[in-house]
């Protein structure tokens, strides 16, 4: 069986995206290795702390800024994650100073918004209707 272990986004700052992730959204530290330069840096979901390990990756590779810039720029999040209640933690996090692009929107089965990492990223989040 294949499952979901590892998964990243491409970060400016590793200690910037580490403070964000962490302080704002609420996720905790699993590793946090020095690699020269950069780090091994992963969060995880206090609520699955042995679960996926989200990687804030250096985004010093030449292919990732176009990228990124590209998915910005047609407002394509560069991963999602599951809450509760969107709404709810739209108004926590907007009471936070996080920036959205996209508000609380009504997808069928989901509820979707849409926030800037301050990273380089648009990370959607979603909750059932």
């Amino acid at each position: 069986m294949i499952r979901i272990n590892l998964t990243s986004v491409f970060v400016d700052d590793q200690a910037k995206a580490l403070a964000f992730y962490t302080d704002v959204l609420g996720f905790r530290t699993k590793n946090d290795v020095p690699l020269g330069e950069h780090r091994w840096l992963t969060v995880v979901s206090p609520a699955d702390p042995e679960g996926v390990e989200l990687l804030l990756e250096p985004a010093g590779h030449p292919a990732v800024g176009p990228y990124r810039q590209a998915l910005v720029d047609d407002g394509i999040p560069a991963t999602a994650f599951a809450v509760d209640d969107v709404r709810q933690e739209y108004e926590r996090l907007t009471a936070l100073g996080v920036v959205f692009t996209q508000p609380p929107a009504d997808m069928g089965p989901v509820t979707t918004a849409v926030l800037d990492d301050t990273c380089g990223n648009l990370i959607q989040l979603a909750s059932p209707a």
